[in-house]
């Protein structure tokens, strides 16, 4: 009976029984030392087929271009055309020629500012798109964002309870669309796949993967 006690011991994670020698425990199913660990986590990654890669089209731009472009043409009106000496002929009051230089050197002031902000807004949301990453595997979804501050998040693909996709009709102009989620992940109860090319390719991609996800995790989402 002594032998016997000293060829066992308590597993550290469950405290069940086990033996000495016993690399995993047979009740909690887990490895007893961090590189079995380690490699079972390193198979369990390998096992993960990447279905997709991809970026937010440049192409989801086309309405900021064009409301900027609006903008930039008034400003180019507002830089080509003296309009202080209207403004000065309809108020019928008198003004020094020191004053007027003042007002037109204000005008193209604003002008040229409206114009730069206009490109630095554009070249901030440029940025922004070619910062941001997504994959989808058949275990999860992860994205990458950010510029200052990078930010890396994933959803459990057996969480996805839904998926919808929108195109507009600039969208479909331009061929891209935006896939939405729903999941019961806590920290992102929805997910926007926004303005990518071929998003019903995407869409079914993300459907197959949810729902063998959903056998092989035996998940039932209750609606």
């Amino acid at each position: 009976m002594a032998d016997e006690k000293l060829q066992t011991k308590q597993c550290p994670l469950c405290g069940e029984t086990i033996q000495v020698a016993a690399l995993k425990c047979r009740f909690c199913r887990e490895f007893l030392n961090s590189e079995n660990q380690n490699a079972e986590d390193s198979a369990k990654k390998d096992d993960e087929t990447i279905l997709f890669q991809g970026k937010p089209s440049l192409l989801a731009m086309a309405g900021a271009v064009i409301k900027g472009a609006f903008f930039v043409a008034g400003a180019g009106l507002l830089l080509k055309f003296p309009i202080e000496n209207t403004l000065i002929g309809l108020i019928e009051t008198e003004i020094t020629e020191s004053q007027l230089l003042l007002a037109g050197k204000l005008r193209i002031i604003i002008s040229i500012a409206i114009i730069a902000m206009v490109f630095l807004v554009l070249l901030l949301k440029v940025i922004r798109l070619k910062m941001t990453h997504y994959e989808v595997t058949t275990a999860r979804i992860e994205w990458n964002r950010g510029v200052l501050d990078r930010r890396v998040d994933n959803i459990d693909m057996f969480r996805v309870v839904d998926l919808k996709m929108r195109r507009s009709l600039l969208d479909c102009v331009f061929g891209i669309g935006t896939v939405g989620l729903i999941t019961t992940d806590k920290t992102d109860p929805t997910f926007d796949f926004a303005k990518m090319t071929k998003p019903r390719k995407l869409y079914d991609v993300i459907k197959k993967a949810s729902l063998d996800a959903d056998r092989e995790n035996r998940v039932v989402h209750m609606e």
